[in-house]
C-alpha cells in the first residue's frame, strides 16, 4: 500500500502529494463539470479544450469541500493518507435561538408588523440553529423568509468570538441590511461606493467593492489594506450566495478569506447547473437545508399568486442569432407600445414592477410614459430607495428596473402586479424575479405575475424552459397568445 499526504492548507484549499499520475487524473475527473456555453467558444470547436472546468488540478491541489468525493477514490488505488492541518482549532460553542430569543426588540418603521416584538418564526429557528450547528454550510431559503433578519441573528451570535463580514450582490442590499443590522443593536458598518467602515463589529460589503480592496491592496495603493481589513474575522456570510459562482467571488473566499473558519451561505435559488452549484460548496460547505416558496405559500407568510404568460404573436421574423432576436423583441417600437399598453392595464389594480433586459427597453417605455419611475444601476442609491420607499405609500405607482438592478434581494412588499419582460432561460433570474412580488404586506396576499415573451425561435425555447422552472415551483401558470398590430 502507497502513502501520500493530504495537507490542509486553510479553511478551503487542500492538496495532495505522494500521489501518482493516474490517481491524480482520477481524482480531477471526478471533479470535472462540461460548461454549457462551451459549444460557442472557439478553443472547444477547434479541439483545444475539452469544455470542461476542474475543480482538482492534476498537481492534487483541490478543495477541502470536495474531500468527500475525491479521499475514497485514493483509497481505494490504496494509498494510505497522512492528513497535515495547518488550520487553527477553533473551539465554537453557539446557544441555540428560539421564538422569542429576540422579543426584546420591536420591528422597525415600515415593516409589516413595526412596533411588535420580534418573533421568531418556527423555520427561523430551524435555519438559524442548523446554521450554528454547522460553521461551513449553505441553505437555499426562498425569497421572502427574512434572510436578512436571518443574517443579523447570526452576527450577532459570533460577535463573543471576532468580527463578521457579509456580501451582498449590489449597494440596495447592503443599505436594507444595514438597517436589520441597527434595529437589533449590532455594532455595523459598510463598505461600497463612497462609504468605506473599516473598524466596526460587523461590515456589510458588495463583492465588488472586496474586490477593488484586493487589487488595490495588491498594489499598495489601497488607503486600508485588505489584510488589515480582516483581522480577526471569524465568519464571512454569502447573502444571494448564487452570486458566488462569479470567479471573482470563489477567488475573494478561497484567497483573502482562505483562514476565515465560519463560512455561511444563504440563497434563494441554488444554480442549476452542476459546475456553478459545486463553486458555490467549494467556497462555503454543503447544501444542509432547503426551504421552497411554496413551503411559505402554504404557511401563509408569502403572497399566492398566478403566472400569466401573454406569448405575443410577432410572426414569422427569422433571426441568425438569440443576440438579434433580443434586441429586436426588446427595441421594436411597434411592439414596445403594444407591451406599454399591457402595462398600463395591469397598473390600474396596484403597484407594478417592470423587469427588464435592457437600458434602451426601459428609455423607451420612459419615453411613452414620463410618470413610470425607471431605476437603473446608474441612478444613485439614494434615489432607487426613495422610489421604491413611494410604493409603501403609493397605489398606482409603476416602476421599471432592469433585472440587474432589482431582480435580487430587494424588498418592496407592496407590489400587486410583477411583469418581466423577455425573461430568459435562466433558473435563478426567474426565479429571483418572481420572489420580487411574493412578499406580503398588510394590504396584500396575492401578486399577478406577467411574463410577456414572444413566439419566435428562440424566445419559444426560453418559454419551454421556464414552464419547466414553474412546474418544479408549483407556481400555477397558463399561456395566453396575444395578436397585435
Amino acid at each position: 500500500m502507497g502513502k501520500c499526504v493530504l495537507e490542509i492548507r486553510d479553511e478551503v484549499n487542500v492538496r495532495f502529494t505522494g500521489l501518482d499520475v493516474k490517481t491524480r487524473r482520477k481524482i480531477s475527473d471526478a471533479v470535472k463539470y462540461f460548461l454549457p456555453y462551451a459549444y460557442h467558444m472557439p478553443s472547444y470547436k477547434l479541439g483545444r479544450w475539452d469544455g470542461c472546468v476542474r475543480f482538482c488540478d492534476i498537481g492534487g491541489r483541490t478543495y477541502f469541500n470536495l474531500l468527500d468525493k475525491l479521499v475514497p477514490i485514493v483509497t481505494a488505488d490504496g494509498y494510505e493518507i497522512e492528513i497535515k492541518d495547518a488550520r487553527y482549532n477553533w473551539d465554537f460553542a453557539f446557544t441555540h435561538v428560539d421564538k422569542n430569543s429576540y422579543s426584546h426588540v420591536v420591528w422597525p418603521k415600515g415593516h409589516t408588523v413595526e412596533g411588535q416584538p420580534i418573533e421568531l418564526r418556527d423555520y427561523q429557528v430551524d435555519v438559524v440553529n442548523r446554521f450554528l450547528d454547522n460553521p461551513q454550510c449553505l441553505q437555499e431559503i426562498a425569497t421572502g423568509a427574512g434572510k436578512t433578519l436571518v443574517t443579523a441573528i447570526l452576527s450577532h451570535k459570533c460577535q463573543s468570538y471576532g468580527r463578521t463580514i457579509v456580501i451582498v450582490p449590489n449597494k440596495d442590499l447592503v443599505v436594507q441590511t444595514e438597517k436589520d443590522y441597527i434595529n437589533l443593536g449590532l455594532d455595523v458598518g459598510v463598505l461600497y461606493g463612497d462609504r468605506k467602515e473599516y473598524d466596526k463589529t460587523h461590515t456589510i460589503c458588495t463583492w465588488q467593492s472586496l474586490s477593488v480592496l484586493e487589487k488595490k491592496s495588491k498594489n499598495y495603493e489601497a488607503d486600508f489594506p485588505i489584510d488589515e481589513f480582516l483581522n480577526n474575522v471569524v465568519c464571512v456570510m454569502v447573502d444571494e450566495v448564487h452570486k458566488a459562482k462569479a470567479d471573482v467571488l470563489k477567488n475573494l473566499l478561497s484567497g483573502p478569506f482562505r483562514n476565515v473558519p465560519i463560512r455561511w451561505g444563504l440563497t434563494g435559488t441554488i444554480p442549476k447547473d452542476e459546475h456553478e452549484a459545486i463553486g458555490c460548496v467549494c467556497s462555503l460547505g454543503p447544501v444542509i437545508g432547503q426551504l421552497s416558496s411554496k413551503e411559505l405559500q402554504d404557511l401563509g407568510v408569502l403572497a399566492d399568486l398566478d403566472i400569466n404568460v401573454l406569448q405575443l404573436q410577432d410572426g414569422m421574423l427569422g433571426f441568425s442569432s438569440y443576440a438579434q432576436e433580443l434586441k429586436w423583441l426588446v427595441t421594436d417600437p411597434k411592439r414596445i407600445d403594444h407591451i406599454s399598453q399591457i402595462i398600463n392595464g395591469f397598473a390600474e389594480n396596484g403597484n407594478t414592477l417592470v423587469l427588464i433586459d435592457r437600458i434602451k427597453t426601459g428609455e423607451m417605455l420612459a419615453e411613452r410614459n414620463p410618470d413610470w419611475a425607471f431605476v437603473r444601476g446608474s441612478m444613485k442609491t439614494q434615489d432607487r430607495q426613495d422610489n421604491y420607499a413611494e410604493i409603501s405609500e403609493m397605489d398606482n405607482k409603476v416602476i421599471v428596473a432592469t433585472y440587474g438592478v432589482a431582480a435580487v434581494g430587494i424588498n418592496i412588499p407592496r407590489i400587486f402586479n410583477l411583469i418581466m419582460i423577455e425573461p430568459g432561460k435562466s433558473f435563478v433570474r426567474v426565479i429571483q424575479s418572481i420572489g420580487r412580488g411574493i412578499r406580503k404586506a398588510q394590504d396584500k396576499d396575492y401578486v399577478n405575475v406577467v411574463d410577456i415573451t414572444s413566439n419566435l425561435k428562440y424566445s419559444k425555447r426560453h418559454l419551454t424552459k421556464r414552464k419547466t422552472f414553474y412546474r418544479e415551483q408549483n407556481f400555477r401558470h397558463t399561456v395566453t397568445k396575444v395578436e397585435y398590430k
